[in-house]
């Protein structure tokens, strides 16, 4: 696993706010090693990752070229990127019964409060989603700073869930 990128899918309900989040910081910070996709399991019609999340990632100077919202069933379809871990950021998609992933790769739930939920005033849920944003790349630094033995198919599962605890 050492010598290709480790491919990571990240999923929430909707693949608007914190699945895309996830997926421009860790391409952003992953430095080749990782690969990052994300999907929804239920996005709406027509949906679109939230301009609040696109405005925080362009002001952190990470890019937002290619993002798009997307069902998780893209990544279940023959031809689809081989995943290596799988993580539900939300806790609705942690709850939902899943695609079967070809290779059964590794999963791992982080949850986060959604940022651009509630009634809040725009500057709210911009804050929010700064807030997410700082949390995520916290602890996706944390595995991208990790020896290349923790992140072996063996050991993803659990380094991957222990991460969770940080």
């Amino acid at each position: 696993m050492s010598d290709t990128a480790i491919n990571v899918l990240f999923l929430c309900t909707h693949n608007s706010a914190r699945s895309i989040l996830a997926e421009a910081i860790l391409n952003h910070i992953g430095q080749g090693r990782f690969k990052a996709y994300s999907a929804g399991s239920s996005p709406r019609d027509n949906q679109q990752p939230n301009p609040l999340g696109l405005q925080v990632l362009a002001a952190a100077g990470i890019s937002t070229a290619g993002l798009r919202s997307k069902t998780w069933d893209e990544f279940a379809a023959p031809g689809a990127p081989h995943m290596d871990l799988v993580i539900t950021v939300c806790d609705n998609a942690a709850g939902e019964v899943c695609p079967y992933w070809p290779g059964q790769p590794a999963t791992a739930h982080w949850g986060y409060p959604d940022p651009s939920a509630g009634d809040g005033t725009d500057t709210e849920k911009l804050e929010a989603f700064r807030h997410t944003l700082h949390a995520l790349h916290r602890r996706l630094e944390l595995m991208t700073s990790l020896p290349p033995e923790k992140l072996e198919k063996t050991m993803l599962q659990s380094t991957a869930r222990a991460l969770a605890k940080d």
